[in-house]
């Protein structure tokens, strides 16, 4: 009897053809459906506030919300798209730009990303060592001297937010103003949002120009996911191949949380991947629960490796000393540097981003009262030492210590 090569195995599958998925395009974010299902009215609210800028004028700032998966960036580029068509057609000159702020790390090249899309070159404009009043400046320049009608789109713009926090620059309240440094031309800022508190942090000067106009998208319900995914299913996966408790129970878990079709996409994707894996022609609820756990694990992992060097070093003195008081976990940290040959942050700051990091949930704090001596807050990791070590295996800085 002959016993087949794992690999050749694989392999002669592939070749054979033998794939549930036959377009993975289809179940990737990204991907904007001719049909938006259950956004008809959202979408008819962004048209409504962008159409000024086809009649020649230009529309309001705007700002839209939602939580993840609602379906915001989808409507708004599949608008914008609708509106290019159109303006290649006339001698307007219109500038549609699209930039994500959770993909830059820096105010600066966030800056850059929209100047490189206005086709500003890299001697126009720099990748590093200007001040951003200068880039900004540079940004509106471009703008003035080609007469164009710019629309700037900044997704997860509440990540802008906080890195202007940050760094203490007003850039959202020269955005709000650019256009009275404009002699020719327009800027409009569309802002998208996950989260719906956003505007209660901004400058109050901000405020009212930034949103103009407002536009909120609320949570798909289960059974909206539900045809969502069928949709979805029907363009990327092939016939009969996805169970129908498979497809039922994905809707109810993104549903069920808060109406993120993002995620139930993701989870479909993620569980036919692991059916093809285990050579199964369909896709079960079995298949769903695992693509749950490895998408959670993936999640973590990804947060962890994005973490600065320092935040790792704390992260870890908990890991070492689970359950621990602020104060023990800044000694530990303290060797930690020591070890690797950092200097130390000071213990305020490291307090600070202890807070920082229990907002995203890996750690967790209580606090204890002391009775004659005060209260102290004690930490301990939400996620397993091993989940740790796994991810920040490959940093080198850190071998030592892990």
């Amino acid at each position: 009897m002959s016993v087949s090569d794992p690999i050749d195995r694989m392999l002669d599958a592939a070749e054979s053809g033998k794939s549930i998925i036959k377009n993975r395009n289809i179940l990737h974010f990204t991907y904007i459906p001719n049909i938006i299902l259950h956004r008809d009215s959202e979408q008819e609210q962004v048209t409504q506030s962008l159409l000024p800028i086809l009649k020649q004028s230009r529309p309001s700032n705007l700002l839209v919300y939602g939580k993840p998966g609602t379906g915001k960036t989808l409507v708004v580029k599949k608008v914008l798209s609708k509106i290019q068509e159109r303006v290649e057609k006339s001698n307007f000159p219109i500038k549609l730009i699209y930039s994500n702020s959770k993909d830059e790390t820096t105010l600066y090249g966030l800056l850059v990303s929209l100047g490189r899309q206005l086709n500003l070159t890299e001697k126009e404009l720099p990748s590093t060592g200007l001040a951003t009043s200068e880039v900004f400046k540079r940004l509106l320049n471009k703008i003035d001297e080609e007469k164009l009608n710019a629309i700037f789109v900044i997704d997860e713009i509440d990540y802008l937010a906080q890195l202007v926090a940050k760094t203490g620059k007003d850039i959202l309240y020269q955005f709000t103003r650019a256009n009275e440094r404009l002699k020719q031309g327009s800027l409009t800022l569309v802002g998208i949002s996950n989260d719906l508190t956003f505007k209660e942090k901004l400058d109050p000067r901000v405020i009212s120009s930034l949103g103009e106009e407002e536009i909120v998208f609320t949570n798909y319900n289960v059974e909206q996911i539900k045809k969502i995914l069928e949709e979805r299913i029907h363009d990327s996966f092939i016939e009969n191949s996805v169970e129908e408790p498979a497809l039922n129970l994905c809707a109810a878990l993104a549903g069920g949380e808060h109406g993120d079709a993002r995620r139930a996409i993701d989870l479909i994707r993620v569980a036919g991947e692991i059916a093809e894996r285990q050579q199964s022609d369909r896709v079960t609820i079995e298949h769903i629960r695992e693509a749950t756990q490895k998408i959670e694990e993936n999640k973590e992992e990804t947060s962890l490796k994005s973490y600065p060097l320092h935040e790792k070093l704390v992260i870890i003195a908990i890991m070492k000393a689970n359950g621990s008081s602020t104060g023990e976990i800044y000694s530990s940290y303290k060797n930690l540097c020591k070890v690797v040959g950092r200097d130390e942050l000071t213990q305020r700051r490291v307090t600070q981003m202890l807070s920082e990091i229990e907002m995203s949930g890996i750690i967790s704090g209580r606090i204890i009262h002391q009775g004659i001596h005060g209260r102290t807050k004690k930490y301990k990791l939400t996620i397993s030492s091993e989940m740790i070590k796994k991810s920040f295996k490959d940093e080198l800085t850190l071998q030592d210590i892990i």
